[in-house]
């Protein structure tokens, strides 16, 4: 069985290697379309486009062209929406007017205003204005002829829940579901719990500011050391500070490993500060991470960073992902396995503390039952068993992912998983993006590694 096992991985190896190659200029594409995003996988390069009419973007537009690297084909994903009925390109109400209605709405301070297509049998001109408020980014349309609000919107992907680090989580180490937040006391938390760890990537600022994570806030609350020392630990707020920044670090550096180059590789933004709920989010407006304080503080247990991180990779991957309740319900279920993939090798699979339970540590703040868990991967939900929910739907895919990486091991399972994701689109079905997934693992490791990926799922109904 080894000797197999390492055989389907050298596969996985040369089929990268095949289908190397250097990024070309984007192809010729239909005229009513802005180029949003160009993105470089292992197998193919993507480029995403926006919908426009007359040069104004149609809100939910997409289209998408993935290049292969060795055959050079050309895959249309076209998402462009009807834009009929439309009585004129020429607003009937200045921006100033809706910019003073949204701010009558909503407590926050504007970001952006900008005129676009409202699609449809009946098209309508609007202003879609952004908003930042203290729980993450909304949107808010406004009809361009009268000035009245259609809609408002929520904008930022969100989880619920919740140097020295806790790797992945004082539950997950100590093999202990008897532990208590106490009010972010030290005492709460034995010191064999934590694990002095590298910091890697710093800049030269002092502050956790590095090449793929970048706390950000107040700066008279950040950490700093101009030594690069950051040990502290959980009673002071700057200890879910290093949790953040070595998290984010850490799992950029292992997609690095898998040979991605280009799966949000930035310094991503993370705050700690400021937000006392207990619940966290990812905010595609800002490209920003937030941690809420509330129970155990989130940022203290690594797997919710990880699966807010989750939302972020897919929001580089597919521009706007996650407009359909599948979509969405996938970007919560991406969430859960990454942060799962994440601990494979930081903790023990026991049935104290199951790798399929996300979250063990920030859980103990809202339930009662042994093991704490946010949600858990291993699930024996269906598609028939759907409520329409996504954190509830997204234990469906999560389960299928979970299976996939059963059969096929950590590493092969994240490689086939974050390059089918580049060819996802923003308003996907279980149904294609299982599909998609199948056929990238064909191109990848060939058809007994697309069969595994296929039987997992089948066995919750997707396909």
């Amino acid at each position: 069985m080894r000797l197999r096992r390492l055989v389907a991985v050298a596969c996985c190896a040369s089929a990268v290697s095949l289908f190397g190659g250097v990024a070309q200029a984007a192809p010729q594409a239909p005229a009513d379309l802005q180029l949003v995003a160009t993105r470089d996988s292992l197998l193919a390069t993507h480029y995403w486009y926006a919908q426009t009419f007359e040069g104004k973007p149609v809100l939910g537009g997409y289209y998408a062209k993935h290049v292969d690297k060795r055959t050079r084909k050309e895959t249309v994903q076209d998402g462009r929406l009807k834009v009929e009925g439309l009585a004129t390109t020429a607003p009937g109400v200045a921006a100033e007017r809706a910019d003073a209605t949204v701010d009558q709405q909503v407590a926050g301070d504007r970001a952006a205003t900008e005129l676009s297509v409202l699609p449809g049998a009946q098209a309508k001109l609007v202003y879609a204005v952004v908003s930042r408020t203290d729980r993450g980014s909304v949107r808010t349309i406004v009809d361009a002829s009268s000035g009245a609000v259609i809609k408002t919107e929520d904008i930022v992907k969100r989880a619920e829940g919740s140097g020295k680090v806790f790797a992945p989580n004082p539950v997950a180490t100590l093999q202990d579901e008897n532990l208590t937040d106490q009010d972010d006391a030290d005492a709460a938390v034995p010191k064999k719990a934590y694990k002095a760890v590298k910091l890697s990537d710093l800049d030269s600022s002092g502050y956790l500011s590095g090449k793929y994570a970048k706390l950000v806030g107040p700066t008279n609350e950040l950490a700093f050391a101009k030594n690069r020392k950051f040990e502290y630990t959980r009673s002071d707020d700057r200890f879910e500070q290093v949790m953040a920044y070595y998290s984010v670090t850490e799992a950029q550096k292992y997609i690095q490993r898998l040979g991605f180059k280009d799966v949000n590789n930035e310094a991503q933004d993370v705050t700690t500060i400021g937000f006392e709920d207990d619940q966290s989010f990812y905010d595609p407006s800002v490209d920003q991470i937030t941690f809420g304080t509330g129970g155990v503080d989130d940022a203290e247990d690594a797997e919710i960073i990880w699966h807010e991180l989750g939302h972020a990779i897919q929001d580089a991957q597919v521009p706007n992902f996650g407009q359909s309740l599948d979509g969405g319900s996938i970007g919560e279920a991406f969430g859960d396995w990454w942060a799962m993939i994440m601990s494979v090798p930081r903790q023990k699979d026991t049935a104290t503390t199951p790798l399929a339970c996300i979250g063990d540590w920030d859980a103990i703040s809202y339930t009662s039952e042994t093991p704490h868990c946010l949600r858990r991967t291993d699930t024996d939900l269906k598609v028939s068993d759907r409520e329409g929910e996504v954190h509830f739907d997204g234990q469906i895919w999560s389960r299928a992912l979970f299976d996939i990486y059963k059969a096929l091991g950590r590493n092969e399972s994240a490689k086939i998983v974050l390059e089918a994701q580049f060819s996802y689109t923003p308003d996907t079905t279980f149904a294609q993006a299982a599909e998609t997934t199948v056929a990238t693992a064909k191109a990848l490791c060939g058809d007994r590694t697309a069969a595994k990926v296929k039987a997992a799922f089948v066995a919750r109904g997707i396909l």
